[in-house]
């Protein structure tokens, strides 16, 4: 599943989240990434 939505987290239990930008996986982690994400935005990785 692809998506934006931390929300979806509260209902799923994702084994990989993925960061993509330009077409290429810059960050994978699990469902705290998507937390980290979730709080920080996505700047401090790009």
């Amino acid at each position: 599943m692809i998506t934006h939505y931390q929300r979806l987290l509260n209902y799923i239990q994702p084994d990989f989240v993925h960061v993509l930008a330009d077409g290429k996986i810059i960050k994978t982690g699990d469902k705290s990434l998507a937390l980290e994400l979730e709080d920080k935005g996505y700047d401090w990785l790009l």
